[in-house]
């Protein structure tokens, strides 16, 4: 007698809208991401607030488990406006001031926003939910129209972030590594070079992030190791904030 291990199977939703338009909705988010955060002993994530639900600039695109109606994870944009300090301004500016002028450089050349708020619930470990919101994220920045991307992440997730297409940026700390969220961890300071080519991505994410840009509502099966997802895409934002950059003063605060 032979006995076969069947796949698991998801039916989600991934689905991209504007921080402001749905303030139920990013509380949702915001608890997901709080929770996954106390689960792992954190507390102190500079992206762990609600001051960007107020932000125009921030885009967030999330996965919701069709079947149990649960939110399982979530990614957030945010563009650098000179207003509002992006998260990674905050996490590390005192470690490194130099991010503020290489904020400030990339945004007034192209314009510049951060990949930030990732976050996977217990529920969907193992999916493949974190590649699959990434992607759908990354493309659907063309939509906002900046030029360059960037983020912090961890090593355990750098492989992942690599293949979207992030690239270390070691002019930053040591070598592009920061103690963050605290002395346990190592972070790591990664860009986009180009976030409308996205030219530093291996060839089957990028084949599918510019798949994405051409088809922003579709459905897709997505396969992780033995556990096949039904996905049903829907990355277009209904609206789009008009952006004019101007220069942040670094001592002020974000209220």
């Amino acid at each position: 007698m032979y006995l076969f291990k069947m796949d698991k199977y998801y039916k989600l939703k991934v689905f991209a809208f504007r921080a402001i338009d749905n303030p139920e909705l990013c509380m949702e988010y915001l608890y997901g991401h709080k929770k996954v955060l106390i689960d792992h002993g954190i507390e102190n994530v500079t992206t762990n607030n609600n001051l960007w639900l107020h932000n125009p600039h921030v885009y967030c695109v999330v996965a919701r488990n069709l079947v149990s109606k649960e939110l399982i994870g979530g990614v957030r944009i945010q563009v650098a406006d000179g207003i509002h300090p992006l998260p990674v301004e905050e996490a590390i500016g005192e470690m490194d001031p130099k991010i503020h002028e290489k904020v400030d450089w990339y945004a007034r050349n192209g314009g510049i926003g951060e990949s930030c708020g990732l976050w996977i619930s217990k529920s969907a470990k193992g999916v493949g939910v974190s590649r699959y919101l990434m992607r759908a994220s990354v493309a659907s920045a063309s939509q906002i129209k900046f030029e360059t991307m960037l983020g912090i992440c961890a090593g355990y997730t750098l492989k992942l972030f690599g293949e979207i297409g992030f690239v270390i940026d070691r002019e930053l700390g040591d070598k592009g590594n920061f103690p963050y969220p605290n002395h346990k961890y190592i972070a790591h300071v990664i860009g986009i070079l180009n976030a409308i080519t996205i030219e530093t991505a291996n060839k089957e994410d990028k084949d599918v992030m510019l798949d994405f840009r051409e088809r922003p509502i579709q459905n897709r099966i997505e396969k992780n190791k033995n556990i096949t997802s039904e996905i049903l895409y829907e990355l277009l934002y209904d609206k789009i904030s008009e952006l004019e950059y101007k220069k942040l003063d670094n001592n002020s605060k974000c209220s």
